[in-house]
């Protein structure tokens, strides 16, 4: 794969992401090539690439279309991404750098101005940095690698998650019982904080269960 398919790649993630393409929308090489202005390879690439990370499925005599995930699967890949955000949690906890701390500390303060604006779209990019500082924080490349390939296939849920009401602001104040815990290299507390987090349960289940409900309407309007 070559430099033009990885970023066709994430401009296709990111228009699944953001929600401008939507579950089972079927993505067509001809016209995606035209829009981005290359040709049907890098685009099938890309793809290719996309396929991988489980956004995107690959179907007979359909080809390409934005992958649909059920409530269930969806709780389980929510699941496995608060155990492996709460590895790195315990391992951010004893291996923090100051700088890495500080680097945290700015991404924190990047949620507080998007919460603060009630900027859904804005806190998600700085949401999705205070996550990636605290896998890397934890000093061990192959679980940060693990970590972030799941937090590409939950991306466009995570953002579906911060449109619900008052779902920002409780998830800022989250992110300080989760950075407190880190200052005071307290692994435990750390821990407990990110894996409940991000683990979807109870309303928040309920809230996305809605939400997807709505998107498979949306997609099947566009149709």
């Amino acid at each position: 794969m070559n430099r033009l398919s990885e970023s066709l790649r994430e401009a296709i993630e990111e228009e699944v992401a953001t929600g401008k393409l939507l579950p089972g929308t079927h993505l067509d090489e001809i016209e995606l090539a035209k829009r981005f202005g290359v040709s049907r390879t890098p685009i099938r690439e890309a793809l290719s690439l996309l396929a991988g990370e489980g956004l995107v499925e690959i179907r007979p005599r359909r080809g390409a279309v934005v992958a649909q995930v059920t409530p269930q699967r969806l709780v389980e890949m929510f699941e496995v991404m608060a155990e492996l955000e709460a590895m790195c949690a315990r391992l951010a906890a004893r291996r923090i750098t100051d700088p890495e701390l500080a680097a945290l500390e700015a991404a924190h303060e990047r949620c507080r101005e998007a919460a603060a604006g009630q900027d859904s779209d804005a806190y998600f990019y700085a949401n999705e940095h205070f996550h990636q500082a605290i896998y890397h924080a934890g000093h061990n490349a192959f679980l940060a690698e693990q970590a972030v390939s799941l937090q590409r296939k939950v991306r466009p849920y995570r953002r579906l998650q911060l449109r619900v009401r008052n779902r920002v602001n409780r998830s800022f104040e989250e992110h300080q019982e989760i950075l407190d815990a880190l200052k005071a290299g307290d692994a435990d507390k750390a821990v407990t904080a990110i894996r409940s987090h991000v683990v979807v349960q109870g309303e928040r289940f309920a809230d996305l269960v809605a939400g997807l409900a709505r998107l498979e309407n949306e997609a099947a309007l566009a149709k």
